[in-house]
């Protein structure tokens, strides 16, 4: 990796852990829908706005539906999900939910002939689905009927995170990261606005509250995303979608340390758990044969 892709990594590792308590904030303040529309509607117009000003001429060669998809499904359903969940279950149990998403991506992918289920793979699969297994069933709260409701949302996000990146890997290939972004932010925000009037900002927001707002929308979306798009060219997206796993660290000492959440010691094993499915799924951990070859190498040592 060069010197900027690992400067861009460390950057979305950090940006996106810190996310989930600047998320608590701006759900507290516009409650959970306006916190996925109001973000999404920001995000979209900074980087039409960013490409205005940088004469950059934006390129929709694919065309509307595509992007209304991954809209409804990457931004719109995800975001979603973590805004309703973030607050009922903690930012930890939240970030741990989200290396979900390469089990889920897999799975899709395979139903839809993208890639094929390696031995690796689905050992990884189990491992994932064991380590939920155990991040829900164990909790160091009561488990109460919104405790349940948020498990049920991350997920939920997870799986509309991993359908909407498959979607776009098939049908976006040739749009570039602003274009995708930028359009995809802006279906989001629009798809969402209607639910306000079913669950409005709750009250006047403050000042700080904007401010947050346009942290959220700006930074944590906007910038973030275009990004990590263009990291997934430039290391590919295996490596690419790894941060993930630094991410949910960021995440859990933001909550252990800032906002006193608990793990217990049953769900600390589930999320190690699924961190080495996913890896496994990832391929991030080498070939068998490798493995063994070391070990050979170093007792004929």
């Amino acid at each position: 990796m060069k010197p900027r892709d690992i400067a861009a990594y460390l950057f979305l590792a950090v940006v996106w852990g810190l996310s989930f308590l600047v998320l608590l904030r701006v759900v507290q303040a516009f409650g959970w829908v306006g916190a996925v529309s109001l973000r999404s509607l920001v995000a979209g117009a900074t980087l039409i706005i960013a490409a205005r000003l940088m004469r950059r001429r934006l390129h929709f060669t694919s065309g509307w539906r595509p992007l209304a998809v991954v809209g409804a499904t990457t931004v719109a359903a995800q975001l979603i999900g973590l805004s309703y969940a973030t607050p009922r279950i903690g930012t930890a149990m939240a970030a741990i939910f989200v290396t979900a998403i390469p089990l889920f991506s897999m799975l899709i992918g395979q139903a839809w002939g993208i890639e094929k289920i390696t031995t690796r793979g689905l050992i990884g699969l189990v491992l994932g689905t064991i380590g939920l297994l155990l991040l829900v069933g164990f909790p160091s709260v009561p488990v109460t009927g919104s405790f349940v409701l948020g498990c049920a949302a991350s997920l939920f996000a997870s799986f509309a995170a991993a359908f909407g990146s498959n979607y776009a890997s098939r049908h976006l290939q040739h749009t570039g990261a602003f274009e995708v972004t930028a359009g995809s932010f802006l279906f989001g925000g629009l798809m969402t606005l209607p639910l306000l009037l079913a669950v409005p900002v709750p009250a006047l927001p403050h000042l700080i509250d904007f401010g947050y707002l346009l942290v959220l929308s700006c930074i944590m979306s906007a910038l973030n995303y275009v990004l990590y798009f263009r990291l997934v060219a430039s290391i590919g997206p295996t490596r690419t979608i790894s941060v993930e796993f630094v991410v949910t660290v960021v995440a859990v000492l933001v909550g252990a340390l800032h906002l006193h959440e608990d793990l217990s010691v049953i769900q600390i094993l589930g999320a190690a758990v699924i961190i080495s499915g996913c890896m496994l799924v990832l391929g991030l951990v080498p070939e068998w044969r490798w493995v063994r070859w070391i070990l050979r190498s170093e007792t004929a040592g």
